[in-house]
């Protein structure tokens, strides 16, 4: 019987390819090498046919390229001045495609959201003003986060734009300019007005001059003060907390010195404080000292500061400045000014009796004592204390009631909706009192890929080799991200928000391009690895995406969910999420959502409702993995 394959072939195939065979020296002998040379004929001779067929196929225009063990459709959009880098800039098209159409009706789910009323334009979920009547003002509790409970009470419209809405200026010019139409608040111009935090130029801009309460010489004066006593160049310092942050001059005057800081401060009668830090283009975030520990791990800062924040340092058994103990690495430097700092020669400006502000410092004095804080130096306008490394000392104080207790707690990472508690964050199990409890950490930029929690392996199930082969797998997902994101190496986005940042190698993949990364850690997350993120001289919170994010809305540039939504599918609406998302990105902003095609597909759909466009696209991973990225936004690719 003839095979049925070359019965297939035309006539004068068929016989060129038996003569071939038959005038084969080979042939005539029947030896074993005949069979493997017509076998070997006839698999090349099917290779180039098969060749040929893919070519034409390749060609025509009309027929879409099909991947068979997917089922998907590609749709090709390239054109002569695309660049093209196969699959991975081409949208994919996961719809099917009928030719009659059934009648379809509008489903709730396919409804666009309507926008809210023009008085959401600021809107801040868990800091409403009208909600936080409801709560009382001892220890500033109303300012703490109260997001709406109810389905009825969340936010279920778009915020608008302000009127006359505009860009914001490209970094590194926002540091120092902003949009007056962007945050039009004339009454912080007004009331800060003698001490230089921000002043109106025209009709329409904003510009910072670097002033402050405390910076009679501008933010960068005060800094080079300061760094005659901290060692701010060489370094060791990298993170900085800086509470009560007004418009975040002194988190921009350190970047100078290539430190990252964290400015936070309330919602208060200053308005909108972290908004006009953000529209600079500089981390912050909303946040009190109040009732709930801060949301960070502890030994996150190698600095905290305040200038002036009004903080009640020492009331309620000394628990706020046990807070910042508790974040303060160990060997970190706290930096306050204002009262009760320089009492004396201050005292009749700030208009408070002499007797008064001196027993206030003797106190604040006395409570570092006890912390085991040494005070290293007063200069001027400011006092500089340092942490212990370990806990020695404190120990043998603790035993002659000098010392408050040590927490009890077994979990001093804990920052989420966790109580303060007045005691000490303890540093024990170290023997040698020159010995710094956890490690000591490289210096910046070397601690980027040297965290010590890794190398003791303090996390659980987390070990160098996998810390590595994270940092290896993000540095490709950046690479990849920057082939349909073009602007994203060019500086185009500045706030960068970063949903499940896990060991914050996205961020580090990051570093090299003029962005900031909040890393965002979620509270029950199966890894608790925000620990790490600070050790590597980066930045984050933790957060639950059920609840409403603390900022003010259009404060991101970019947005990154990375497996957000496999997370969250079952705690809790996702279009609560992804209207939050939608409330805290800029309008000509991105979001990179990367996870299951099922889910993808899913928030596709959904996405639309948002008067969002979205192109699904294809992860570094190829077209046969599951992975797969909907790119949200007002973005500049080429699709």
């Amino acid at each position: 019987m003839q095979n049925p394959e070359i019965q297939s072939l035309k006539p004068t195939q068929r016989s060129s390819l038996q003569m071939a065979f038959l005038q084969n020296p080979l042939h005539k002998k029947r030896g074993p090498f005949a069979h493997l040379f017509f076998l070997a004929a006839i698999c090349s001779f099917f290779y180039f046919l098969g060749s040929q067929t893919h070519q034409q196929q390749s060609i025509s225009k009309k027929s879409p390229l099909h991947c068979q063990n997917q089922n998907l459709s590609l749709k090709s959009t390239t054109t002569p001045h695309t660049r093209s880098y196969g699959f991975y800039d081409t949208p994919l098209d996961f719809s099917s495609h009928h030719s009659l159409p059934a009648p379809k009706v509008p489903k709730e789910e396919e409804l666009l959201l309507e926008f809210c009323p023009k008085n959401f334009t600021h809107y801040c979920p868990c800091q409403d003003s009208q909600r936080e009547k409801r709560f009382p003002a001892e220890k500033f509790f109303y300012r703490e986060r109260h997001c709406p409970q109810s389905e009825a009470e969340k936010l279920r419209c778009l915020v608008p734009d302000p009127v006359g809405y505009r860009n914001p200026f490209a970094w590194p010019k926002s540091r120092d300019y902003a949009w007056f139409r962007n945050v039009p608040f004339p009454k912080l111009t007004v009331y800060k007005k003698t001490q230089n935090w921000v002043r109106l130029e025209g009709k329409d801009r904003l510009f910072f001059p670097g002033g402050g309460t405390s910076f009679p010489l501008g933010a960068n004066g005060y800094v080079d003060l300061i760094n005659k006593v901290v060692p701010l160049k060489s370094g060791s310092v990298r993170t900085v907390l800086d509470v009560g942050c007004g418009v975040a001059s002194f988190g921009a005057a350190l970047l100078d010195y290539n430190i990252l800081t964290m400015s936070i401060a309330p919602r208060d009668i200053h308005q909108a404080q972290v908004q006009f830090a953000l529209e600079r283009g500089l981390p912050a975030m909303i946040g009190v000292l109040s009732t709930y520990r801060l949301p960070y791990p502890s030994r996150s800062f190698d600095m905290a500061h305040c200038s002036r924040c009004l903080v009640q340092w020492t009331s309620y058994e000394g628990q706020y400045l046990m807070e910042i103990d508790r974040v303060l690495r160990p060997g970190g430097y706290w930096v306050l000014s204002g009262p009760p700092i320089s009492w004396k020669i201050s005292y009749k400006a700030w208009e408070r009796e002499r007797q008064d502000i001196e027993n206030e410092q003797i106190a604040l004095e006395d409570l570092a004592r006890r912390l085991c804080w040494k005070k290293i130096a007063e200069r001027g306008p400011i006092a500089v204390w340092r942490k212990p490394g370990n806990h020695v000392h404190c120990t043998q104080k603790l035993k002659i009631g000098k010392s408050p207790k040590f927490c009890d707690s077994s979990n001093p990472d804990s920052g989420w909706y966790h109580e303060m508690e007045p005691c000490i964050t303890p540093l024990l199990g170290v023997k040698d009192i020159h010995e710094t409890f956890g490690g000591i950490l490289d210096k910046w930029p070397k601690r980027l890929y040297a965290p010590p929690r890794i190398k003791t392996q303090i996390v659980a199930g987390i070990s160098v080799e996998d810390f590595d082969e994270d940092n290896q797998l993000w540095k490709k997902k950046v690479w990849h991200y920057s082939i349909f994101l073009k602007s994203l190496p060019q500086g185009k986005y500045r706030n960068i928000l970063d949903m499940n940042a896990g060991l914050g190698s996205f961020a580090a993949a990051l570093s090299k391009f003029p962005v900031w990364v909040m890393n965002v850690v979620p509270y029950d997350a199966k890894n608790q690895t925000l620990g790490i993120i600070y050790e590597r001289g980066l930045i984050g919170t933790y957060m639950d995406w059920c609840e409403a994010f603390s900022t003010y809305p259009r404060t991101y540039d970019m947005i990154h969910a990375h497996g957000v939504f496999s997370m969250y599918m079952h705690k809790c609406d996702i279009v609560n999420i992804l209207i939050e998302m939608h409330r805290i990105l800029r309008p000509k902003g991105a979001v990179i959502i990367s996870d299951h095609v099922d889910v993808i597909m899913k928030l596709k759909d959904i996405v639309k409702r948002l008067r969002w466009n979205g192109q699904v696209f294809h992860s570094e991973k190829g077209p046969f993995h599951s992975e797969k990225i909907l790119l949200i936004g007002n973005y500049d690719t080429q699709v």
